[in-house]
This record gives C-alpha cells, structure tokens and sequence, in this order.
C-alpha cells in the first residue's frame, strides 16, 4: 500500500531535480520547466497532505487545481515572454540577458 511518505519522498525527489536542473541551466526554457517541475512537486504535497488528514473533504482538491492552473498560466506566460525575448534580441541563454541591464 502507498502511504503519505511514499508521496512525500517522491515530491522531496521532484523538487530536488527541479531545483538542480534550475540552477544548472543555461536555457531560459529549461529554466522554466524546472520551475514547474518544483510547483508540481509542491502540488503533489498539497494533494497527499490533503488526503491523509481529511479524505472525506475535496477541499484539498479543488486547492490544487486552482494550483494547478495558476501554473500553466504562469507557464505559459513566461514562455511568452522567453520567445517574445527571443524574437526581438535572439536570445536563447540566460547569460545574454545581461545585455538588456542597458
């Protein structure tokens, strides 16, 4: 049987890659896909954490799809912005941004 640490160690691994491929990176993308990847893993103790003391209730649910879509909104701006950047500078590295400090 799955139990609330099997979640939460999956979650601590999520973030842990997520924070790694975020600080490693040179890649705006990639950047933001970790950044998900560690909004997700928050995502996932929320759900497990609202499982194991109330499961009755789908208040802990709905929290997470509000969650759930203020990420994708939040990724799907910033990728917006990262191709918009792109388009206009032709900047592909986060190394290149240093050029926009004017």
């Amino acid at each position: 049987m799955i139990t609330l640490n099997h979640y939460l160690v999956l979650a601590a691994v999520l973030a842990a890659v997520g924070l790694y491929g975020a600080l490693t990176s040179k890649n705006a993308v990639r950047v933001v896909v970790c950044v998900e990847l560690i909004l997700n893993a928050v995502n996932l103790n929320v759900a497990a954490f609202a499982v194991y003391t109330a499961p009755n209730r789908a208040l802990g649910t709905a929290f997470v799809m509000l969650l759930m879509v203020t990420a994708a909104a939040e990724f799907g701006l910033a990728l917006a912005v990262i191709i918009a950047l792109n388009r206009t500078n032709d900047i592909g590295a986060i190394d290149a941004l240093r050029k926009l400090k004017g």
